[in-house]
């Protein structure tokens, strides 16, 4: 199959009944939460549709690959999930996945580059600072300083019908029993139940059927049983000195590329440069190649010295592992 540049725009799909959210905004009472009257306001705006994709083929994904070299395992899933739906009349399907690893290996560097791949826009949520259960479902607007969940907000703010959602260090959700943060995810794993997903705040049903689930963990023995069972387990290994080195370039050419200023600089870094930073973990790369920028710019050089990566607190190179 030949490979496309790009995922095409297949339609539309409707992820909330607009006619519903007008009856719900008549039969709000004078003392109703002002919030909850704005967000009936803001989807009668923004309307029910919302793009869907179709894959055509299976998108060009050697970047990924180069720059993601310990992800292997994954992306070949995926390009066998959009191989399928390209093969037939179905919209994009991918599988609930968890990624699990050390810290600062690059998973959820992994969510935000899938989504690039797959434009179809894209949802955080941290969970290692979230001890309330609503983060994901939303809470009552009878509460005070209630508002919808991350889902929901995604769904009304985004352009696709399927954004990419990364539960980020899943492992560390917290909160009391009546209001388990993770509870929601057992409807919403399952296409069937998140087809109808009902945000406790707007109280209206949403089909988040087509959300593309990325959750991220360092322990998965933290984990609920019945959301190992919704999800693809990958454990991610830290990538070897070749491949560390790719990682590092990648970073280095986002963040050339993203900034007028970086066209100053040369494509690549000296080889010397390189190898440090692959002593380093992905965040801790990109830190450092700010910083290199950075001295390089106050030094009036438009190419980065290893002098220039930055020292840490103890006054000796950083040398982070994965």
């Amino acid at each position: 199959m030949a490979a496309a540049t790009s995922i095409p725009i297949a339609g539309f799909k409707d992820v909330y009944d607009v006619a519903a959210v007008d009856r719900a905004l008549q039969k709000l009472s004078a003392g109703a939460s002002e919030a909850l009257k704005s967000t009936y306001e803001k989807m009668l705006e923004a309307g029910g549709a919302r793009f869907t994709v179709k894959p055509s083929g299976i998108p060009a994904m050697e970047t990924l690959y180069d720059e993601l070299p310990n992800f292997s395992e994954v992306l070949d899933d995926i390009r066998k999930h959009i191989a399928l739906c390209a093969s037939s009349n179905d919209p994009m399907e991918l599988p609930p996945v968890l990624l699990v690893g050390e810290p600062g290996i690059g998973k959820t560097h992994f969510g935000r580059r899938l989504a690039q791949l797959l434009a179809t826009g894209f949802g955080f949520v941290s969970m290692s600072s979230m001890t309330a259960g609503w983060i994901l479902s939303g809470a009552s607007s009878q509460w005070k300083n209630a508002k919808p969940g991350r889902v929901f907000d995604t769904l009304l703010h985004g352009s696709y019908a399927n954004p990419v959602m990364v539960v980020d260090e899943i492992d560390k959700a917290g909160g009391e029993a009546q209001y388990d943060p993770l509870g929601a995810l057992y409807s919403l794993l399952e296409p069937e139940t998140a087809s109808r997903f009902v945000d406790e705040f707007v109280e209206i049903p949403v089909d988040a059927s087509g959300v593309v689930w990325i959750a991220t963990a360092n322990d998965a023995s933290r984990i609920p049983e019945p959301i190992l069972n919704r999800v693809n387990v990958y454990e991610i290994e830290a990538p070897d000195h070749d491949g560390a080195r790719r990682i590092a370039q990648a970073i280095y050419s986002e963040i050339r590329c993203g900034h007028d200023w970086g066209k100053t600089f040369p494509e690549a870094p000296a080889d010397a440069v390189l190898d440090r930073l692959a002593e380093l973990g992905p965040r801790e790369m990109r830190r450092a190649i700010m910083t290199a920028f950075g001295n390089a710019k106050l030094a009036e050089r438009d190419e980065i010295q290893l002098d220039d990566l930055g020292e840490n607190r103890t006054g000796k190179k950083q040398r982070i592992g994965f």
